[in-house]
This record gives structure tokens, sequence and C-alpha cells, in this order.
């Protein structure tokens, strides 16, 4: 199974991005796609695997804040 981490790129170094994850920075393997500042995208073990749109990044970013909250009460 494949996990896929979606975030929004706020810097981009030559072939390295750096992605926001909810307020969490991580640079990360941009080789695979052209990406810009302001791109959602979607990493996975530290490759942007894809891009998304805003509305499909706006969506999936939801559903993982639900999902964390609900793990969190459950504990």
């Amino acid at each position: 199974m494949c996990l896929g981490i979606p975030g929004k790129v706020v810097e981009v170094r030559e072939r390295t991005a750096i992605v926001d994850f909810g307020g969490v920075l991580r640079e990360v393997d941009a080789t695979l796609e052209e990406v810009n500042p302001g791109d959602y995208v979607i990493v996975h073990v530290g490759v942007i695997i894809s891009k998304m749109d805003p509305e499909t990044a706006r969506e999936t970013i939801e559903a993982w804040e639900e999902m964390i909250k609900a793990l969190e009460g459950s504990q």
C-alpha cells in the first residue's frame, strides 16, 4: 500500500521543493514533477509524485485533518 501525503509548495530550489504539510515544512525531491510555489502536490517517501488542483487538495487536506482528529480522540 502506498501512502501519499498532500502539501503545498512554498519554495523551489532547482530540483528540490520546500513543502508545507499543515505547518510542518519539509524538503522533498521535485525531480518527477515540475512545480512552482503555490502548487499543491502529493508526496510519497520524500518525492513529489503528482500535482493536485486546489479544490481536490482542499478536500484531501480536510479529510486528512478529520482522520487525524478521529485518531487522536480514540487514544
